[in-house]
């Protein structure tokens, strides 16, 4: 799409992104010519999904293996009953398609592996982490480090939501540096056997999304070295310094990890669950 001119559906689409002095129209050409890939069609991705079609980002991959279940639909709100059963990658794109058609979307319908990540990774401007498990977390993290694409990571369970971004290549903490490795199988209780509140998973979904356009834009991200923490019950925000860590092994001096680690997934290991783990 470089040097294109926008149509007159295109100005009126776009036109209160156009207002905006820090975005204009320069701003909407930089989305419309920019890719994100969004691992996981659930319920962070649902809302991520959503803000950024709606956006106008230009092209969007949509990374996920599963299928829709009834008990989705309380949260994975891109999903509609007629849904269950059929693939989120799917269903997921055939939304982007009926909201904006300047959208080109990528289906990754399968799980994400050592065998596939880096190079679905290295395609895209940003990645988007969304998933439910944590072998799919770390393999998401530490592809994007390597292949220097920057991540927005966020998790939650309960009442309780938390997002981080990592910037490979300078002073930002990679993922490692936070958790250096998955936990122990069920250690994190899944949000089928903890629970979640719905409207969590969109609140910190669309912070991704915010989060995402930020740095498509070219603005300065105030979570590179922070992590920003949600508590519904109380609806306060608090956000905690991150720093490199000089053992780590992914970004560290003396890193031993310099490729992909296949970590076994747990059928109760759910990344949803991350935010209670992080938190302790």
């Amino acid at each position: 799409m470089p040097g294109f001119d926008f149509t007159t559906e295109q100005i009126e689409r776009y036109s209160r992104h156009i207002l905006l002095k820090e975005v204009g129209v320069e701003g909407q050409r930089r989305l419309l010519n920019s890719s994100a890939l969004v691992v996981g069609a659930g319920g962070l991705g649902s809302p991520i999904i959503q803000y950024l079609a709606a956006a106008g980002v230009g092209r969007i991959g949509i990374a996920d293996g599963d299928v829709v279940e009834l008990s989705n639909l309380q949260r994975q709100i891109v999903h509609g009953t007629a849904d269950v059963g059929r693939s989120k990658a799917v269903s997921a794109a055939e939304f982007v398609g009926g909201l904006n058609p300047d959208c080109r979307v990528d289906i990754i319908a399968e799980r994400l592996t050592a065998a596939n990540t880096r190079e679905a990774v290295a395609q895209y401007d940003v990645v988007l982490d969304g998933s439910d498990n944590f072998p799919t977390r770390f393999l998401v993290a530490d592809a994007c480090w390597l292949e220097g694409v920057p991540l927005v990571s966020g998790a939650v369970l309960r009442f309780e939501g938390q997002l981080l971004t990592v910037l490979p290549g300078g002073a930002s903490p990679c993922y490692r540096c936070y958790v250096p490795e998955p936990p122990p199988p069920g250690v994190i209780p899944s949000c089928r056997e903890a629970g979640i509140l719905g409207a969590v998973v969109g609140v910190i979904g669309t912070l991704q999304a915010v989060e995402a356009l930020n740095l498509l834009l070219g603005f300065e991200v105030s979570l590179a070295d922070r992590l920003l923490i949600y508590e519904a019950l109380d609806c306060t925000f608090t956000k905690a310094k991150r720093g490199r860590d000089p053992e780590c092994a992914l970004c560290g001096p003396d890193r031993t990890i310099t490729d992909l680690v296949e970590y076994e997934v747990s059928c109760e290991t759910d990344a949803e669950g991350a935010a209670e783990w992080l938190s302790e």
